[in-house]
């Protein structure tokens, strides 16, 4: 359940052929992983809110637990959060060919299909699926299952491209280093003041489909003063992954990440958490 806005996530299903996984030290085991949620309906306010505390304190065991895995293997990884139809999924097949030389793999989040890991795929680099069903959003503990079909590569890039909603996906720490908020400029300036919890999590906004201005009556500057209003540390990169102008500055953010994420592995993070995945 999903205490922002009432969803369902009990129905979640990871893309995978087998549920048989081995842990960081070494064993071996396979199992169902339902995602149970407890439903408020009918609840007290105050139980509501205890819920909701509860829901997001398990989440942050598993994040946490996704952080140390990732940081084992010195991986940078990403949340990538939008609208839907922002171009999250055209993002991220042109920055794939673009990081010709770079390991990158990709979790993809949507309710049905898996037409978003199809695309991916197409390119070449490792995806897999996420279906949440009712839900608006991944959680840590789907995504860390997910990691583990994946096989991840040491030193490598992980792309998780989050269900398209600018509301749930701020509160659920995926054990990412940054959340990226991708903006399209047909969507209207005044989405960061909308949705400020959004843009408040994310470290990182790029705003999309640049090669749309002559034909739009947007600002640009509103949009970005609106967005460094909420969060005054926000970067943002101006680009269209149609076109390609503004991508050598989104790869360059990548390479830097990469390189960061190589350089701090950490062979002693705390192996405890990586047994909370069960």
């Amino acid at each position: 359940m999903c205490m922002t806005c009432g969803c369902d996530s009990d129905d979640i299903q990871i893309e995978s052929k087998s549920t048989d996984h081995v842990h960081a030290d070494g064993t071996r085991h396979s199992h169902d992983h339902p995602h149970e949620h407890s439903h408020a309906h009918g609840v007290s306010t105050h139980r509501m809110v205890q819920i909701e505390q509860d829901i997001l304190a398990k989440n942050n065991t598993y994040a946490q637990a996704n952080r140390c895995a990732l940081a084992l293997l010195g991986i940078f990884a990403l949340n990538l959060v939008s609208s839907p139809g922002a171009g999250k999924t055209t993002l991220l097949c042109k920055t794939i060919e673009l990081l010709e030389q770079q390991s990158i793999a990709v979790i993809e989040g949507d309710q049905q299909t898996s037409q978003d890991a199809d695309r991916i795929r197409a390119t070449g680099a490792a995806a897999i699926q996420i279906n949440t069903g009712k839900g608006c959003h991944l959680d840590a503990h789907a995504v860390g299952h997910a990691m583990e079909h994946l096989h991840l590569a040491k030193g490598s890039l992980l792309m998780i491209e989050n269900v398209g909603n600018l509301v749930c996906p701020s509160a659920f720490d995926l054990g990412e280093a940054h959340k990226v908020v991708i903006l399209s400029v047909t969507e209207g300036e005044d989405k960061p003041i909308k949705y400020p919890d959004m843009f408040r999590a994310a470290s990182l906004m790029l705003l999309n489909k640049i090669d749309l201005l002559p034909h739009l009556t947007y600002d640009v500057n509103t949009t970005i003063a609106y967005a460094r209003q909420v969060n005054p540390r926000i970067r943002v990169i101006q680009l269209s992954a149609t076109t390609g102008e503004g991508m050598d500055e989104w790869l360059a953010f990548l390479r830097e990440g990469v390189a960061w994420a190589q350089d701090r592995i950490d062979l002693n993070c705390d192996k405890e958490d990586l047994h909370d995945h069960t």
